[in-house]
């Protein structure tokens, strides 16, 4: 069986002032549709149900989730006591699932990411979940890059592996690289064997396990306790206790930067993380959201622009008067405004650990 890991435990600091620790990211209404989260599991339709979705996310976020995603079974949404990153998160999944179903592969996915092309997200899914059969295979997927992004990491396949045919196939991975700056993301988009790293890895249960134990033994080594406790009651202290002996250590560079055994499928859906506000104003623009003048405001929002090009209003219930503003992000809500260059916007995450720092927990 295929089954679905979705991590939907972060804060997403960028998307302060928006997104905050009660109500974050991944459960907000970003493009008036549906909520991030809800259409991460809705685009999984006709590949993967929603009784082989599991949600991990912080314990503190259980109930917002089985709000916000009531066809996904109660005992398929795994609390994270404490956050420790991926690693732990996927290995708390891959033991549940292991007991579940030894055979289980596993399509481990954020949920915060947009896909507007989903029959090519499925064709790219289904070459990867076919590669993960091969043993100790990890599959991750790549997206073909349209411009020297310094905001993503990089991933670097074998260019002579591929077929001229069919991009589509699982290509071996030479080197992971991190977030570059301008003058390197333009050497690895020039070189043409370079993908953007999209944070989506499928692999059997069993594959993933074993990787843990033989690159993370400490990650695996606390989980392994959980086994035998899965679906009982002494489920949550086990959790608890794995959780709080693992180490703080994401899966890329725990698990997919130390193996050999690493496979990337190309792939071109329309993707995007959205990162930060920035990210946010580009999508709308692609959905045609934005005005003659590249503003990008919501309809049922009270906002005027005069003199104003290429900014993004976010804004709640009062009026928002922009004037002579050009690229420039303004998110207004209850009790804090952020303004800021729209070319800034990953800063934001300065400002959320600055009000941590100074004690003003209730900003954040």
């Amino acid at each position: 069986m295929h089954y679905a890991v979705i991590m939907a435990g972060g804060i997403g600091s960028r998307f302060w002032p928006r997104s905050r620790q009660e109500m974050p990211k991944q459960f907000l209404n970003v493009f008036g549709d549906a909520t991030l989260i809800q259409n991460t599991v809705a685009r999984l339709q006709g590949l993967i149900p929603p009784e082989r979705c599991l949600i991990v996310t912080h314990e503190r976020y259980v109930e917002q989730t089985k709000k916000q995603l009531p066809a996904v079974p109660d005992e398929n949404i795994l609390a994270e006591p404490i956050s420790r990153n991926t690693a732990p998160c996927i290995a708390y999944a891959a033991v549940k699932l292991a007991e579940r179903d030894p055979d289980a592969t596993m399509v481990v996915l954020p949920a915060d990411h947009v896909i507007r092309d989903v029959k090519s997200f499925h064709s790219v899914l289904n070459v990867a979940l076919e590669k993960a059969q091969d043993p100790g295979s990890l599959v991750t997927i790549g997206i073909e890059p349209t411009y020297p992004a310094t905001g993503y990491g990089y991933i670097q396949y074998d260019e002579t592996a591929e077929s001229d045919e069919d991009r589509h196939e699982a290509l071996p991975v030479k080197t992971f690289a991190e977030k570059p700056d301008e003058q390197t993301a333009a050497r690895f988009l020039n070189s043409g064997d370079f993908l953007w790293n999209s944070g989506m890895f499928i692999w059997r249960a069993d594959t993933i396990l074993s990787e843990l134990e033989t690159h993370l033994p400490d990650c695996y080594s606390a989980f392994q306790p959980v086994r035998p406790a899965v679906d009982t009651d002494q489920e949550k202290q086990r959790v608890a206790e794995a959780f709080q002996d693992s180490p703080r250590i994401s899966i890329d560079y725990g698990v997919m930067e130390q193996s050999d055994r690493v496979f990337v499928v190309p792939g071109s859906f329309g993707w995007n993380d959205v990162g930060d506000w920035k990210a946010v104003f580009e999508e709308s623009q692609r959905r045609g959201l934005d005005d003659d003048q590249g503003n990008v405001v919501p309809d049922d929002a009270r906002v005027i622009v005069h003199d104003s090009s290429r900014c993004l209003v976010n804004s709640d219930d009062r009026l928002v008067v922009l004037v002579g503003m050009h690229d420039t992000v303004v998110v207004d809500t209850e009790d804090a405004i952020l303004v800021c260059d729209r070319e800034n916007a990953q800063q934001v995450k300065n400002v959320v650990d600055y009000l941590r720092s100074h004690q003003l927990d209730e900003y954040v």
